[in-house]
């Protein structure tokens, strides 16, 4: 088996080095071109014609092309459809905000979560990324748009705690400073609410910011919404919530898509409330985007308002998230799905 060396922690790439008769200080040098961007061996200048040839016989380094990019005439929001290796497609979108420039992530080809609002959900899932091909979106992203990245979040296709040890892998890896360079504290992972990852998340110890899909509050609502609540009802996914802010110190974004009709009454705001009381949290409020295979639809602009402003009065910090790329549908899923 070939190994991607993008895929691979310093520690794991200094043990290869090391049992291929290489120096210990090699694993810096190449670490440094893989992780920053190098597409062939013949880009390390710093390394021996040697060494160059052990890792052609080994080795190989995970790449991505561009199958089609859209650019927002509203917002200069920028979506991509990456072609991996292996033909399949994933989505990458970056988003420009006063505070520098995001980047959105998959973390999977498709998703087993099944979110009766999501699209990125459609056909199932096909496999989860290596974290080479997670890296890869933010590299290839960056070098397209030849400016610096400066925050990541994993929100695109997959559930990132679906694919929990690549995701761990690519973290380290995104923010070592060989590397990119990207510091915890500028990247979100947001979950469906897989409980037994959430505990497991926690006990890594890294300042990431939790984003957590809650999108209902009560089990009613949710468990018709979220097949996930079958597994983790949401009393289960609440009391996880708070033992990881416990550990970390960390305040947990709670992720809440409006659907008219369904989740988006004052009673509903009431409830939600209640059920995060006295957490270290932020609530955020996302217009539903509608998917033509979905029965949801988007909830008023005056009910959306409604719902934020009694949260607010009970004490909830609040707020709705602006919008972006409405023009290209920017939104996970909605364009690999055309593929499909």
């Amino acid at each position: 088996m070939m190994i991607d060396l993008r895929s691979m922690e310093y520690a794991e790439l200094e043990a290869f080095l090391t049992e291929s008769g290489e120096p210990k200080y090699r694993a810096k040098q190449i670490f440094s071109w893989v992780m920053q961007g190098a597409e062939s061996f013949d880009e390390m200048t710093n390394i021996s014609k040697k060494t160059k040839q052990m890792l052609m016989e080994k080795c190989f380094i995970s790449k991505l092309s561009i199958k089609e990019k859209y650019i927002s005439k509203i917002d200069g929001t920028i979506k991509y459809l990456f072609a991996l290796d292996d033909g399949n497609c994933i989505e990458t979108v970056i988003m420009r905000y006063h505070h520098g420039i995001t980047v959105c992530i998959s973390s999977q080809v498709g998703c087993r979560m099944g979110c009766g609002f999501c699209a990125s959900t459609i056909g199932g899932l096909y496999r989860s990324l290596t974290a080479g091909e997670i890296l890869n979106q933010v590299i290839y992203a960056q070098k397209d748009i030849k400016e610096r990245i400066s925050n990541i979040v994993m929100m695109g296709i997959g559930e990132p705690l679906d694919n929990y040890d690549n995701v761990i892998k690519f973290l380290h890896n995104v923010n070592h400073s060989d590397g990119l360079n990207i510091g915890y504290r500028h990247i979100s992972l947001s979950t469906c609410g897989i409980v037994d990852k959430i505990y497991k998340l926690a006990d890594e110890n890294l300042p990431i910011t939790l984003s957590v899909s809650l999108h209902a509050p009560n089990n009613e609502i949710r468990g018709g919404i979220m097949p996930v609540n079958h597994k983790y009802k949401i009393e289960e996914l609440i009391e996880a919530c708070r033992a990881y802010i416990k550990k970390t110190t960390r305040r947990i974004s709670f992720e809440y898509s409006l659907i008219s009709g369904v989740n988006d009454s004052v009673e509903n705001a009431e409830e939600l409330a209640k059920l995060l009381q006295g957490m270290l949290c932020h609530i955020n409020l996302i217009p539903v985007n509608h998917v033509e295979e979905r029965e949801y639809h988007k909830s008023k602009n005056s009910d959306i308002k409604k719902f934020q402003e009694r949260l607010i009065q009970l004490g909830m910090n609040a707020t709705i998230r602006r919008e972006l790329g409405a023009d290209i549908s920017a939104s996970c899923g909605q364009l690999r799905k055309k593929l499909l």
